[in-house]
């Protein structure tokens, strides 16, 4: 069985009172405390990942920071991805994904919900404001996660690029960067089936502003890239 269809199925009489909430709360959202949103995101997330077969393993949270205003930057396996950090992570937490999936059904209510930016890297005046707008946010006391690959990888473990324009925000605001590590999380929806998968999730120590003082954006890039291949290669055995 797919591994989608099973997540339904075994979550089919939650469905209308859940999304109807979501809902609710993204045409509404200024009336309900932040909290309360991401809790709600949380406990859907969390209903895929139990009903799904997948044993998620967290490593990690205690290393993230007291204080909120911080980016975490992470490598960008599949859609299973933002399942794992938001069933992980105890939030609120918003994050900056590609143009193309603003008007999503679900995804597009989620974003709403948590402040999160649509970036068309196409438009550089659009993805200019965004960075602003994000290094604004984060300034504020708010947390984003960023995937710099701008796009999921197409070889599993194997990173791609890393965009260097995506660390503008972390240089502009001055934050603690964290290092976010997937593992293996392709695997839950690239394979056939829905047999048992077991997949990682790691919170890297964070990057304080003044080990990164004076860097360019793109050296930023290379740090980060580099902390999060050593645990990707530590985990698979490399």
């Amino acid at each position: 069985m797919n591994r989608l269809v099973m997540m339904f199925l075994k979550n089919f009489w939650r469905v209308p009172g859940a999304f109807s909430r979501l809902w609710h709360y993204a045409r509404h959202t200024d009336e309900y405390p932040e909290l309360e949103k991401y809790r709600h995101i949380q406990k859907i997330m969390r209903w895929a990942v139990s009903s799904g077969n997948i044993d998620l393993q967290v490593f990690g949270k205690e290393k993230l920071p007291e204080e909120n205003g911080y980016l975490l930057y992470a490598n960008h396996q599949g859609m299973f991805d933002a399942v794992a950090i938001a069933a992980s992570y105890d939030g609120p937490l918003a994050t900056v994904f590609k143009h193309e999936l603003k008007d999503v059904p679900l995804l597009k209510q989620i974003v709403a919900c948590t402040k999160s930016f649509a970036m068309d890297r196409a438009d550089v005046r659009q993805s200019l404001a965004v960075i602003q707008s994000v290094t604004q946010e984060v300034m504020s006391g708010r947390n984003y996660i960023i995937f710099p690959e701008g796009t999921r990888s197409k070889n599993g473990n194997q990173m791609g690029e890393f965009h260097g324009g995506s660390f503008r925000c972390a240089v502009k605001a001055k934050c603690p960067v964290v290092p976010v590590v997937f593992v293996d999380c392709f695997k839950v929806l690239d394979q056939k089936g829905s047999k048992p998968v077991s997949v990682q999730l790691h919170f890297l120590d964070p990057i304080a502003p003044e080990e990164y003082e004076g860097m360019k954006a793109s050296d930023l890039a290379a740090m980060v890239k580099d902390r999060i291949q050593q645990t990707l290669d530590a985990a698979l055995g490399n």
